[in-house]
């Protein structure tokens, strides 16, 4: 390929995978999602890229059939009960990966990309993913696989589903795993400033009680039974609950929120949760990246995102096999 290849990315978010995807060499021609938070999250980091802020089945991208390299996104599947799996897989209406199928065979992109969810391949044990890939163009040659972001570059233990697909291609290799796995302490050396939720006083009492890598177990017993009430006294479980990060280890898989009961993600010295930044930094980007909105939002788009440099990994292989 003479020129660089284009893209579009449709549920983008806050654009962790078009970074990933522009720092591999590829050239964003559209960019969409339907949260303005993420709209104006992405106007600001990629100028002069169109924005589209709508629903994935508002877009009309009829006027770049056949003249994009990819299309690619982070696309929702909606989970189909058994009875009602045939139904949802005919009706596309408020089921976006269906339109996004719609969108490969409509428009002709050389390759496509989809990260989603592990869960999606073992949907009623792999019948829904079946039923998906079935309905592409079969011109197109479909790989998949689960990468852990940790194993290509990534301070952070996150498993998710990458599809690509190439039309008439017959070479496609992702990325292979890199060593050592990166840690917390590579993240967060000099992390700029910002924003971040806060702990009330009682929690932060706790946390001092929990080492690096711990958890609620690590309390005095009595003040286990009393924070964890009846889930104590079912054998307790639940690991994420006053869980505190390691330096030396990737971190937990970075979500909606570093502070809900759960799911909590603690700093690994400091007795509070990570800022925005920190959680920036975790999912590889730069700390130059504007986020737009509310403390609460930027945290939402940012564990959401695709991690940055699984991206550009991605973006290299897949460059690799259109060129």
């Amino acid at each position: 390929m003479s020129q660089k290849p284009r893209f579009i990315e449709v549920c983008a978010g806050a654009g962790g995978l078009s970074t990933g995807l522009v720092r591999a060499g590829f050239i964003p021609v559209l960019l969409n999602d339907v949260n303005k938070d993420c709209c104006r999250t992405l106007g600001a980091n990629h100028p002069g890229v169109e924005i589209r802020c709508c629903a994935i089945d508002s877009l009309d991208l009829t006027p770049h059939r056949g003249r994009i390299d990819l299309l690619a996104g982070g696309v929702p599947c909606q989970p189909f009960s058994q009875a009602g799996r045939r139904r949802g897989l005919e009706d596309k209406r408020g089921n976006p990966f269906l339109v996004f199928i719609e969108m490969i065979n409509g428009l002709q992109p050389r390759s496509f990309l989809i990260e989603n969810v592990r869960g999606l391949l073992t949907l009623e044990k792999g019948k829904v993913f079946e039923d998906l890939m079935r309905r592409v163009d079969p011109r197109y040659r479909i790989w998949h696989e689960i990468l852990n972001a940790a194993d290509h570059g990534v301070p952070q233990k996150r498993e998710r589903v990458f599809i690509v697909g190439i039309r008439d291609g017959d070479a496609f290799a992702f990325p292979e795993p890199s060593v050592p796995r990166p840690c917390l302490r590579d993240a967060l050396r000099d992390v700029p400033a910002s924003d971040g939720a806060t702990y009330p006083e009682e929690k932060k009492r706790l946390f001092a009680m929990i080492p690096q890598g711990g958890c609620w177990v690590n309390l005095p017993v009595e003040t286990q039974r009393a924070y964890m009430k009846k889930s104590f006294e079912s054998g307790g479980g639940k690991r994420g609950i006053l869980h505190r990060l390691s330096m030396d280890r990737p971190s937990l898989t970075l979500l909606c929120s570093p502070s809900q009961k759960q799911t909590e993600r603690c700093h690994p010295i400091e007795d509070r949760p990570l800022t925005v930044r920190e959680y920036a930094r975790i999912q590889t980007f730069d700390d130059s990246y504007e986020f737009v909105g509310s403390t609460s939002s930027k945290y939402r788009q940012i564990g959401n995102a695709v991690p940055v440099e699984l991206a550009r990994r991605v973006g290299l292989c897949l460059a690799e096999a259109l060129a």
